[in-house]
């Protein structure tokens, strides 16, 4: 079974987006690294990263953390049919959800997270779930040409939403342009996806941070 090992987010200045993912959000350079690019980008880059919390409190902590860190609120915090969450853009333009489906605090409030997950805006979900399921992926939710989500032991969940649904629930219009300023890696690759999302073979922590 394949899976993400981790993910690259291409940025102008490393130093300060490294110390905003693992400071501001606590996400581990396992999990997401840094690397230095100034490839031409516009508009939505066509993915988000999501962390999904325990109750709402640890959303508030870990959105406010962000703010303070620099980040641009794109959606404030707020309940929903489905729970609690709020959407920012980080400094170096990557924008990160934060959610629950819980709608009442049970414990302590923490900024700790449960899940990182990688949602991928595509214009055909069921075209890139076949091209994925080709390279090893196994399936592990699937709603026909809306949304499929990869099932793996990796310490990254991959999933395929419809690019302009995936920019509407991030808040930003779905026009873009340029790079993705996003590599992923895991040993299915390398390659590029349909919609033009790289992987590479994954490689030594010290060899890409």
């Amino acid at each position: 079974m394949n899976s993400i090992d981790y993910v690259t987010l291409e940025v102008a200045d490393t130093t300060a987006a490294a110390r905003f993912c693992s400071t501001a959000l606590g996400v581990d350079p396992s999990q997401v690294r840094v690397r230095a690019s100034e490839a031409p980008t516009t508009g939505f880059r066509g993915f988000t990263l999501s962390l999904v919390v325990s109750q709402p409190g640890n959303v508030d902590a870990i959105i406010g953390a962000a703010l303070d860190a620099g980040a641009t609120a794109l959606k404030p915090a707020s309940k929903s049919l489905w729970g609690y969450g709020g959407v920012v853009r980080a400094p170096d333009g990557t924008i990160w959800k934060i959610a629950t489906s819980r709608k009442k605090d049970t414990g302590p409030v923490t900024r700790d997270f449960d899940e990182l997950v990688l949602l991928l805006g595509v214009e055909d979900v069921k075209a890139g779930k076949r091209f994925y399921v080709g390279r090893g992926l196994t399936v592990g939710r699937s709603f026909g040409g809306t949304y499929v989500e990869f099932a793996g032991p990796g310490p990254v969940k991959l999933a395929l939403y419809k690019r302009g649904a995936l920019a509407k629930d991030a808040g930003v219009p779905a026009d873009g342009t340029g790079s993705h300023r996003l590599v992923l890696a895991g040993a299915a690759g390398p390659f590029s996806d349909p919609d033009g999302f790289v992987w590479e073979v994954a490689a030594p922590l010290t060899a890409t941070v």
